[in-house]
């Protein structure tokens, strides 16, 4: 090119300065010359230096009247003779001697270097779409996701669009058959069934997620008000009740030291039994451990003997009579909330998926099996998508719910691999966990009522990967996500921010960071995104392939509907749900 049309100014370690003096021939009549466009700037026939513009200004010189472009460009790497891209700017010699739009096979070799194996695809430059940008599948996946825009964004589709992409990847030749991908997908608005029909599809009506999974965690947030003041001798006596009652029902596990966070079954109406029990027992005055039944005082031997006999069912006590029977310890009125509590969770219709009447005969194998499939030869039968629907689970019990599913498939992973160390007959089963609106059950407060969520995916964030377990985080609010988390995320799909506390907080995590880059946040448009990440060459400003089918995550066209007729929705109906 011609030296007139564009010459360097001037070079810094980390920016290039160049003058253009005719914008429209340096264009070379490419529509797409934007801030994040790669320049090619040669010092001699072997090769040249990528950079991509960061900025450009206008400046006239008042003597001559002419006007001429300054860009400044920051270095990204060289390309030799024989098309290979080394990262880095530190290969050009001074002075340079030509500057001009990088050619796309230059670009392409940015790119290029991954293994075609190891190439994973879902977008193309948003500079040129005929540019695909790969990324490095295993590292990729391997290493934490987190996908974050604004509503609007594109976030939905591109989850899709990954996952979609993941689910079809094989590497051997009957296409027929599905891939050993395994994905958990919390989908709290119900909006991913449309995207991937062939599911397994579980709510709240087929999900087997028994209560006597829990650990002590979870149970204290389910049934136990933190703030209450006798919060601390509620969960005193459901950790004696409920570890009383697990070795009750589990004595045939001689070799298992049962505690109250064990795995084992437990009947959580024989404890509030109890409970209730405890809260209206009367005894003799002159015998703490003779309790006055209505019918027959009975003496008992020791308290816990006493509680497996208040576990059998609720009974009624003598009144108090003065120098003959008193009242029982719990009989004060300190546990008539905690009391009410149990009962209104254990019969509460929405949580019917935690305490059906089936759900001590459940089997924890089976439990495991809708979560991520099991040992089957029908081909129908073998899911790589698991989307639980939580759209159905009441808020206050979000948390618990997607405590309990992440740690039981963290558990799994981990004995799993413990399995392999001792047999490598046995294959890799590696899952991936994707938690949508994160920011909803593990917020950055510190709040009682998001501990066992909280913990659970901090866990996996930071000790899933040795395990074959990694999760990709999708938000709409990163800045109010735990940042033990985020930090652990090693690859980003960034879309378009408005929140500048959100965009501050992305800035400040990512660990590669060009500034013209992230500075489009806020000006993304829809489908548009930043990945940046130890899976990609470099930070790209991308668009991402459309899916196909799409989630149901349309927003609803008010005026289109509002020029419609009047329509009268069945209120009968809406309100028979909403109870049912």
């Amino acid at each position: 090119m011609d030296k007139r049309i564009a010459k360097v100014e001037s070079v810094l370690p980390d920016k290039i300065k160049i003058r253009v003096y005719d914008i429209e021939k340096f264009k070379a009549d490419t529509d797409q010359f934007t801030v994040g466009s790669y320049l090619r700037i040669s010092d001699h026939e072997d090769g040249a230096l990528l950079s991509m513009i960061e900025n450009f200004s206008i400046e006239k010189d008042e003597k001559k009247g002419e006007e001429s472009y300054i860009l400044e460009a920051a270095p990204v790497g060289f390309v030799n003779s024989d098309g290979e891209f080394i990262r880095g700017g530190n290969n050009i010699a001074i002075p340079p001697t030509g500057v001009e739009r990088a050619q796309v096979d230059e670009i392409k070799a940015i790119y290029n270097h991954i293994e075609s194996s190891r190439q994973f695809l879902f977008s193309t430059l948003l500079q040129n779409k005929e540019i695909p940008v790969p990324i490095d599948g295993n590292k990729f996946f391997n290493k934490h996701i987190a996908v974050v825009g604004s509503t609007g964004s594109g976030k939905s589709h591109t989850v899709s669009k990954v996952l979609q992409k993941a689910i079809d990847e094989k590497s051997f030749k009957n296409f027929n058959l599905k891939n050993h991908s395994r994905i958990v997908l919390f989908d709290l608005h119900d909006e991913y069934r449309t995207a991937f029909p062939s599911a397994n599809h579980l709510n709240v009506e087929n999900l087997k997620l028994p209560y006597w999974l829990m650990n002590g965690e979870e149970l204290e947030e389910l049934f136990v008000e933190s703030g209450e003041n006798q919060s601390y001798n509620q969960s005193s006596l459901l950790r004696h009740a409920i570890t009383l009652n697990k070795k009750i029902k589990n004595q045939h596990l001689k070799d298992v030291e049962i505690s109250f966070d064990t795995s084992v079954k437990f009947s959580i109406q024989e404890v509030i039994n109890c409970i209730i029990n405890l809260s209206n027992e009367t005894r003799d005055s002159n015998n703490p451990l003779k309790v006055c039944f209505l019918e027959e005082d009975k003496e008992f031997d020791s308290l816990s003997d006493k509680m497996k006999h208040f576990f059998k069912e609720i009974y009624e006590f003598k009144e108090v009579k003065v120098r003959a029977i008193n009242k029982g310890v719990y009989n004060d009125g300190t546990l008539e909330k905690f009391k009410m509590r149990l009962q209104n969770k254990f019969n509460d219709k929405r949580l019917s998926f935690l305490f059906k009447d089936n759900h001590e005969n459940i089997q924890f194998e089976d439990v495991l099996k809708q979560l991520i499939g099991s040992e089957i030869e029908n081909e129908e039968e073998k899911y790589n998508i698991f989307v639980i629907d939580l759209s159905g689970v009441p808020f206050e019990v979000l948390s618990i719910t997607v405590s309990l599913i992440s740690r039981l498939l963290f558990d799994f992973s981990y004995i799993y691999k413990r399995m392999r160390d001792n047999d490598t007959s046995l294959r890799e089963i590696p899952l991936l966990l994707v938690y949508e609106e994160a920011h909803k059950y593990v917020p950055k407060m510190k709040s009682a009522k998001y501990n066992s969520s909280r913990n659970a995916i901090e866990r996996i964030a930071k000790e899933g990967r040795k395990y074959g377990i990694s999760a990709m985080i999708v938000s709409q609010r990163p800045s109010e996500i735990s940042e033990t988390i985020f930090s652990q995320c090693s690859n980003f799909i960034a879309m378009r921010l408005t929140n500048p506390e959100d965009q501050n907080y992305i800035k400040r995590l990512l660990p590669d960071v060009i500034e013209p880059v992230t500075s489009s946040l806020p000006t993304l448009r829809e489908g548009e995104a930043i990945i940046i990440g130890d899976s990609i060459t470099m930070p790209s400003l991308v668009k991402i392939d459309s899916c196909n089918p799409e989630p149901s995550s349309q927003s609803v066209e008010f005026l289109d509907e509002w020029k419609e007729e009047w329509y009268s929705p069945n209120m009968e109906e809406v309100i028979k749900k909403w109870i049912l």
